[in-house]
């Protein structure tokens, strides 16, 4: 009977291993948007909402110079991935059919070491992202409609 569960549980152990790294790699860069472009219930979008986030998410060590924060659903976010709220945008990239709150956050003074002071610009835009195996990874900007 152990003769039989051998190669069985040789299977079990191995198909971790034999997981596409691309697909690791997706979940990775999709996490790695989310930490930075992501947060559905915003408190303020005033200039203290960017000082507090900017730090919490950990992008101000240096300071980066701009970041915009989506507020929405993730499914509504990954649905421009999709023609379901997306349409192509330039060579790679997706533009939402539909606008979403945004906060986009912009450095004050010309030093980008801490501590790191945010103006705030909150407002309902259109997003251009970047999609792997429809999944977002990356923000490429945020316009008004026309």
């Amino acid at each position: 009977m152990m003769m039989g569960l051998g190669p069985l549980l040789l299977v079990f152990m191995l198909g971790p291993c034999l997981t596409p790294p691309t697909l690791a790699q997706d979940d990775y860069r999709y996490r790695h948007f989310l930490t930075q472009h992501y947060d559905a219930n915003p408190r303020g979008r005033d200039n203290k909402y960017c000082d507090t986030m900017m730090s919490i998410r950990k992008l101000t060590s240096p300071c980066k110079d701009t970041n915009t924060f989506i507020h929405g659903t993730k499914n509504n976010i990954k649905a421009v991935c999709e023609d379901k709220n997306g349409v192509p945008y330039g060579a790679n990239f997706r533009r939402s059919k539909s606008p979403f709150q945004v906060t986009t956050c912009k450095l004050r003074g010309g030093s980008n070491r801490p501590p790191c002071e945010y103006k705030a610009t909150a407002g309902s835009r259109d997003i251009a992202i970047a999609c792997e195996h429809g999944l977002p990874v990356h923000f490429d900007e945020s316009f008004y409609r026309p």
